[in-house]
């Protein structure tokens, strides 16, 4: 029997808590494969009372029966692969058995991030708020036809084809004026670096992921980022430079439309954002850094302290129609404990007219949203097992979410650990 392929990605603006609910999920598939996105990724897990960061790897990779594939669609700097894998081998974890990487993903060159970081420091006060990883000079030159890929380094002309792409890039560099940068170093380290590839399983990718399928096997499609940084659907400029959304699994792992099964969506119970870009209901007051402090709101790759704010139901929404979402996972809702009141976003103004839809010129619209008061909660979730032992305020808060996106909420974090996770009896899988 055929199966689909089920995907999972974030509805807000990424650090959603992809990492944990794909690490929870994993026992229900065969094969874990990250779609797009590079190492500005940052995926945390957390079991045994360790903390695990992942950027360019699949979160199931700590389950040794599952395979995790990084796919086509994903950028990979091969030093942060490196680092990355070395800290799992220390953790007793064998990627050589495990993890597979696709022939035609892209490489992230040192002078991918030189020209990251000219480009940023030329934009001033305009700086879209970049992570300097490399990612969007990168994804430029792939669709430049340009590229650099995994596949190129098992070719002998593979050193050719690198100078022709740094030359390029220096010239690139040099118009910027840009010179805080020292490439000797950094190559030697990326030199070094892609001596793992001869070490890994690289295969044609598309191939593999379509062949599981056809033999009944299940996949879990991973994403990064999240919908409103979608290079085509998200806050434009101050987005990522991939397809963040369902669309992209298709593009970024060679699978067909119609085999795309449930469409799980992450969300946070409240909203946050990393670097600069509009977000209708930040909090600059006390309660937006008391969701700081108690949620840990800080980036697991950047160190960033991430802006905080109301959920806001019009962009929840737009995510879910966008995605074709099936099934809501809600995180992080044992952060709003102890506020008397919720405010909820269901409608913004603009120019003084009520709206459900996020206009097209989002930077320049004063969007001011319009509130719905809930009654908060003061019992710690953190210890609840069971939908039974939640109180009556945080299941009117979630009654209340999926009346108003008519999505049902199927999984529950309340906590950073694995276990703290509550699964409702609605969860299907493909």
């Amino acid at each position: 029997m055929i199966t689909k392929a089920d995907v999972l990605l974030g509805l807000q603006w990424g650090d959603e808590g992809k990492g944990k609910i794909v690490d929870v999920l994993t026992p229900h598939y065969e094969m874990i494969a990250r779609f797009q996105g590079g190492p500005n990724a940052g995926h945390t897990l957390e079991f045994n009372g360790i903390k695990h960061v992942l950027h360019t790897i699949p979160s199931g990779i700590f389950h040794a029966d599952k395979i995790n594939l990084i796919g086509n669609g994903v950028v990979i700097d091969p030093v942060v692969l490196k680092k990355e894998i070395d800290k799992l081998v220390d953790r007793g974890v064998d990627v050589s058995k495990n993890l597979f990487i696709s022939r035609k993903a892209h490489l992230i060159l040192p002078t991918h991030k030189v020209l990251d970081a000219a480009s940023e420091a030329s934009k001033g006060s305009a700086k879209i708020g970049s992570t300097l990883k490399g990612i969007g000079p990168t994804y430029m030159d792939k669709t430049g036809r340009n590229g650099l890929r995994v596949g190129d380094t098992e070719l002998n002309s593979f050193r050719d084809k690198y100078s022709g792409l740094k030359n390029k890039h220096l010239d690139m560099i040099r118009s910027y004026g840009f010179t805080d940068y020292d490439l000797e170093t950094a190559e030697k380290e990326w030199m070094d670096s892609i001596s793992l590839f001869t070490r890994l399983n690289l295969v044609d990718s598309e191939h593999m992921v379509n062949e599981y399928l056809y033999d009944g096997k299940k996949v879990l499609a991973e994403g990064a980022q999240g919908t409103l940084l979608d290079i085509d659907f998200g806050s434009y400029p101050f987005v990522t430079s991939s397809n963040t959304v369902c669309a992209g699994a298709c593009t970024g792992l060679g699978i067909a439309p119609n085999r795309i099964g449930e469409v799980f969506g992450i969300f946070k119970a409240y909203c946050t954002r990393v670097g600069s870009g509009p977000f209708p209901t930040e909090l600059h007051d006390e309660t937006g850094e008391k969701m700081r402090q108690v949620g840990r709101e800080f980036g697991s790759t950047t160190g960033r302290a991430r802006r905080c704010g109301w959920l806001d139901i019009p962009a929840l929404k737009y995510a879910i129609q966008i995605n074709g979402v099936t099934q809501l996972i809600m995180m992080k809702a044992d952060v709003l404990s102890g506020f008397d009141e919720l405010n909820v976003c269901t409608q913004y103004e603009l120019n003084g007219t009520k709206t459900s839809h996020i206009p097209f010129d989002v930077i320049n619209s004063e969007l001011k949203p319009v509130y719905k008061t809930l009654k908060g909660w003061q019992a710690d979730l953190t210890g609840c097992k069971s939908m039974d032992e939640l109180p009556q305020e945080f299941l009117a808060y979630i009654q209340f979410i999926e009346d108003e996106v008519k999505v049902p909420i199927t999984v529950i974090s309340l906590g950073p650990d694995r276990e703290q996770t509550i699964i409702r009896n609605e969860l299907v899988v493909a």
